[in-house]
């Protein structure tokens, strides 16, 4: 796919969070217990976003847990998320904006990355809840 890493160009690097609002309720709407949004929500994860030919890597790291994925743009692909739910995943690539939706059982969650003034802002959406979680290259 010619041009892949011309568009995916603003979001690769290594990011680290810096602020992040009604995270909380966002996991509990994921459906996670009450012990592990308490390890999410203090963990300070890192995210890594590389480009191999046609593939995009996001590997993100903190001390609630690593997880990897690698996919192409607009295909879908299995995901095993931070909080252990098997997902089918779809990335997309809209308006410079990096659409993530995630489906099991019957429910659906949206993660929107999205560059603005050189930070990455990251809202997950799921039901009418949505968090905002900004992160800064390292």
């Amino acid at each position: 796919m010619p041009g892949l890493a011309i568009m995916i160009e603003p979001f690769l690097g290594t990011w680290k969070l810096v602020s992040s609002e009604n995270f909380e309720e966002y996991m509990k709407q994921l459906g996670m217990s009450t012990a592990a949004r308490n390890l999410a929500g203090l963990a300070k994860p890192r995210i890594s976003i590389s480009v191999n030919g046609d593939e995009v890597n996001i590997k993100t790291e903190s001390s609630f847990k690593n997880t990897e994925i690698s996919f192409k743009l607009g295909e879908e692909f299995d995901e095993t998320t931070a909080d252990n739910r098997k997902v089918k995943s779809i990335i997309t690539l809209n308006s410079g904006a990096m659409i993530h939706v995630q489906k099991w059982l019957g429910k659906e969650t949206t993660i929107k990355r999205q560059i603005v003034d050189g930070k990455m802002v990251v809202e997950y959406a799921m039901n009418k809840t949505v968090s905002t979680r900004i992160y800064e290259k390292v």
